[in-house]
């Protein structure tokens, strides 16, 4: 749950709530039931580096893995069975 932050009108002290996103806000202060407002304060987390998916979180692929030497399936056969004989 997240915690919101409110400022009375009133007595004009700053107070923090931890309460549901789908709760309704608190109207009054709980120390003098006064008024209050919802303030936006400041998140509690950061971003490091740029902060974007692509620069950031994307996993590169290493342009050795891209390439597979393929060969047809009759071929891969052939070369077994010569090696058995």
């Amino acid at each position: 749950m997240p915690i919101y932050e409110y400022r009375c009108l009133k007595c004009g002290k700053t107070f923090e709530v931890l309460q549901s996103i789908a709760a309704h806000p608190i109207a009054k202060c709980i120390y003098c039931q006064g008024k209050t407002k919802k303030i936006v304060s400041l998140s509690s987390f950061q971003f490091k580096g740029n902060g974007w998916y692509i620069t950031d979180y994307k996993k590169s692929v290493a342009p050795d893995k891209t390439k597979k030497e393929t060969r047809p399936k009759n071929e891969n056969k052939k070369t077994e069975n010569a090696k058995i004989n």
